[in-house]
């Protein structure tokens, strides 16, 4: 029966599709009732699917352009996300933070290497692959957590970018080795690579040109059309890729570059909503493209130094980030929740371990460490930042040490927030509807600070003229430097969204935080869901809103009066 349907599936790339995606459908639906991450699944899948398990995965030309062009459209988003006054502030701070821990990871990754018995030219290739980290991967777990933009996700993307260009540049130099390995010489190679870096430069003062001429009339005029809008947004992500692959750097900074160069536009909300579950089915191909080209013998005899190699991921790295960000003078908070994001390495590091293969550089073995290092580490990576406000929770106390007495970066939050004494009401949410709440209780002679974790949103209120300051409803720390005295109302608009296990709901966390710091005034908490009343008032909710049915109340009133 197993070999019917197994020569089913192989007698056509349609049919092995419909199977991939079937059985992803069912692994995930388990590991859904196992409260498990959706990644581990698809990467479960493509494992159970791959040459090591059912051996299912025969197209893989198809699968891997369904793949390429997920990768392009999740940059592409997130290019969408970033403006270049964002990567102007940031770029310090990503600059620091991102060179920091690719120095630090290659040195001490290097000695561990050669502690464990491996030669000079292995423990520097697995030494260089420890210090990539899967942008990939991490913008999809800080997407489903709705933390893209938080502070600690910015920061952490700015250092995924710089991470991004160390792998380009690196995979740059091996493939003009293996130019030179090829017959070439030493100057071939540095013309190959001083020409990818003059296409480089060339293709961004393009990308720059485009914003500044372009991007807004261009886009306007295909905005009349919805359908078009979105073939053009895909179209172009998936072009940019192309070039920035045929010019010898990556796909990821081809899409990345077309979603900056329409970030200015004022369409990009509508892109990103529209395409968002394109790019989450796209994905699943990746991940079974990864999972599937995992080759299981070679493991076996890695199991101990994988191991170590793994635990020095998972724990150094973000050490080494909170080093970094604690001496540049961000919170201990802050910089746990970025660190988690390089506890794993990414799936370049099998690309550039497989490329020194292919030169001659390193062995099968070592590339089979790699990937289990890989293994190991993306799966349990995923774990620590879907939990990551309880874990840092659990360790917040024994973090003291990587925050300076004075973390200036992040004083001059506090500033504003002593600055904002004496309002009547604080407002946490800067959507719609938290807007509109804000606009009539301004109207009624209420002073109002409002508090959003989304900077772009913070700075456009207060250029309003009204006061804003950034924050994290779920900082503890924050809701601790709030000027709550003499504030009757502490009113939540946050956008209501599926909690599941990703993390912390921020409306109990606000709650929370605010009894702790003993304030008395009124707590005004907003719900889609009319189940939820019951237990935010348990919680210690004073008022509840129910934006839809308020409204629907509303109009009932008003048609009543109006007969």
């Amino acid at each position: 029966m197993l070999e019917l349907i197994t020569n089913w599936v192989h007698s056509s790339p349609f049919y092995e599709l419909t199977a991939l995606i079937a059985l992803a459908a069912a692994v995930g639906f388990i590991g859904l009732l196992l409260r498990q991450p959706m990644i581990v699944s698809f990467i479960a899948v493509g494992v159970i699917t791959g040459p090591s398990a059912l051996g299912i995965v025969r197209s893989h030309d198809s699968i891997q352009l369904l793949a390429d062009l997920g990768i392009a459209v999740l940059l592409f988003l997130v290019g969408l996300k970033l403006d270049l006054k964002l990567i102007r502030t940031l770029g310090p701070v990503a600059l620091a933070t991102g060179l920091g821990q690719v120095t630090f990871t290659s040195v001490i990754g290097f000695t561990l290497g050669l502690a464990l018995g491996l030669d000079v030219t292995t423990s520097l290739y697995v030494a260089v692959a420890l210090t990539f980290s899967s942008t990939i991967i991490i913008i999809k777990l800080l997407s489903d957590k709705r933390e893209v933009d938080s502070l600690h996700g910015r920061i952490a993307i700015g250092f995924l970018i710089v991470q991004d260009l160390v792998v380009v540049f690196a995979m740059m130099v091996l493939s003009a080795m293996g130019v030179g390995s090829q017959g070439g010489d030493d100057a071939s190679v540095l013309l190959h690579v001083g020409t990818v870096v003059v296409y480089g430069v060339l293709m961004l003062g393009a990308v720059l040109l485009f914003i500044r001429y372009l991007a807004n009339p261009l886009v306007s005029r295909i905005a009349h059309s919805q359908e078009l809008l979105i073939t053009f947004a895909i179209g172009w992500a998936a072009l940019l890729a192309a070039i920035g692959s045929q010019l010898g750097f990556s796909k990821e900074l081809g899409g990345l570059l077309a979603g900056i160069s329409l970030a200015s536009t004022p369409f990009r909300e509508a892109i990103v909503a529209r395409l968002s579950s394109l790019r989450d089915f796209l994905l699943l191909f990746f991940f079974i493209a990864l999972g599937s080209e995992l080759d299981l013998g070679l493991l076996g005899s890695q199991i101990t130094p994988a191991i170590l190699m793994s635990l020095f991921v998972l724990i150094g790295n973000p050490l080494i980030v909170m080093v970094i960000m604690g001496f540049m003078g961000y919170r201990k908070r802050t910089g746990f929740m970025a660190g988690l994001t390089v506890a794993q390495i990414s799936e370049f590091s099998l690309i550039f371990m497989a490329m020194g293969l292919s030169i001659g550089h390193v062995s099968p073995e070592s590339l089979g460490l790699v990937t289990l290092v890989g293994l190991i580490t993306i799966s349990l990576s995923v774990y620590m930042i879907t939990y990551s406000h309880g874990l840092y929770g659990k360790l917040e106390p024994l973090l003291g040490v990587f925050e300076r007495k004075n973390p200036f970066r992040e004083q001059a939050l506090d500033r504003e927030r002593s600055a904002g004494d004496g309002h009547d009401v604080i407002l946490f949410g800067l959507g719609r509807y938290g807007k509109a709440i804000a606009h009539y209780l301004k109207q009624e002679g209420y002073s109002i600070l409002a508090v959003d974790f989304n900077p772009d949103e913070v700075r456009l209120w207060k250029e309003e003229g009204n006061d804003a300051i950034y924050g994290d409803a779920c900082d503890p720390a924050f809701v601790g430097h709030l000027p709550l005295k003499g504030v009757k109302w502490v009113v939540s608009a946050m956008p209501q969204h599926d909690i599941g296990i990703t993390h912390q709901d921020p409306r109990l966390c606000l709650i929370e935080g605010l009894k702790d710091q003993q304030y008395d005034g009124g707590i005004v908490i907003s719900t889609q869901r009319l189940k939820d009343r019951e237990s935010l008032k348990a919680a210690g909710a004073t008022m509840i809103l129910s934006p839809f049915y308020d409204a629907a109340e509303r109009a009932v009133y008003r048609i009543k009066e109006a007969s």
